[in-house]
């Protein structure tokens, strides 16, 4: 599996939680035009990325590049990851998630464990 990271910050750190939670995971750091564009392309399947309205920078080129049917915001300002709404959005076939980079730590396992547990 492949994850492209892009968003406004945390890029390190979702790369690093990434990694963590399963090594094998390849993973690439990116601007937001190339991770959705690697994304269009099929060099990549997911991206995750952060800002911090959890919608705008994290996910804008995704959106514009994929669609909305292929995004999903995982969290916001006073809206943290909800389990549930991850783990749907993940059968639902969403591949590319924002959430705010206050919720970085929470949001990051709980869409690897959401796809882990699809696959």
């Amino acid at each position: 599996m492949k994850i492209v990271i892009g968003g406004q910050v945390e890029k390190k750190e979702i790369e690093r939680l990434i990694k963590e939670f399963d090594p094998s995971i390849e993973t690439a750091v990116k601007s937001d035009l190339e991770a959705a564009m690697a994304m269009k392309t099929g060099q990549a399947d997911y991206y995750l990325g952060a800002c911090h309205t959890g919608g705008g920078g994290a996910l804008a080129m995704a959106l514009a590049m994929l669609g909305r049917g292929q995004c999903e915001t995982v969290s916001m300002p006073g809206r943290k990851p909800n389990e549930e709404n991850v783990v749907e959005a993940v059968k639902a076939g969403k591949k590319a998630f924002g959430f705010t980079g206050d919720h970085v730590e929470a949001a990051v396992p709980m869409i690897l464990n959401a796809i882990k547990n699809n696959s």
